[in-house]
């Protein structure tokens, strides 16, 4: 049975708490809009913020809605070098023992003690396409990436929920050396 999941290339945004949002847009702001995520509840706000570390800044961060319990920024390795951020390889929401950041907004600024992290690649899963193809929460897995440059990635993390949908999501660097886009599809092979 082919396993094959559609990919998502997730390029730099930030997951802001409800306290930070206020503090940047100001007092009660609620996130608007842009346009739905690949994840039910999810979607890319309108709203950006700049984010500034010690070798530069990106001016114009997607804000990703809901607002969530801690203030998370994603970036690439890349990125990382770019600001001067030495940003671990995390899975999303574990930013314990992670750099912070500088974050302006129009009303206000903050600064995160922690929360920069370039995001483990994974798979979401919702739980009946698991259980159909045998993967378990947290399983490591295999993945060929198709594309004009396909490549194998291992290491690729299983995300397991009722709340998921399926679809897989790799950073802005690891799509460029695949020659990936959105809407392309990978095989989990292991």
């Amino acid at each position: 049975m082919s396993k094959v999941v559609s990919v998502g290339v997730s390029a730099r945004h930030i997951h802001l708490s409800q306290e930070h949002i206020e503090i940047l847009f100001g007092a009660g702001y609620q996130l608007t809009e842009f346009k739905p995520l690949s994840q039910p509840g999810q979607f890319a706000a309108n709203e950006t913020v700049e984010v500034v570390g010690s070798k530069g800044s990106f001016p114009k961060v997607r804000i990703l809605g809901p607002a969530r319990a801690a203030t998370q920024l994603e970036i690439s390795l890349t990125d990382s070098f770019a600001i001067g951020v030495k940003a671990p390889v995390r899975e999303s929401g574990h930013i314990d023992g992670t750099p912070g950041i500088l974050i302006k907004g129009p009303a206000g600024e903050v600064e995160v003690q922690e929360g920069v992290i370039v995001a483990a690649r994974h798979i979401h899963f919702h739980t009946s396409d698991a259980q159909k193809w045998g993967i378990n929460d947290q399983d490591k897995l295999k993945v060929r990436l198709s594309g004009e440059r396909g490549m194998v990635l291992e290491n690729v993390i299983a995300r397991v929920s009722d709340s998921f949908a399926l679809d897989m999501h790799i950073d802005t660097d690891e799509a460029n050396a695949a020659g990936a886009r959105t809407g392309d599809t990978a095989e989990i092979i292991d």
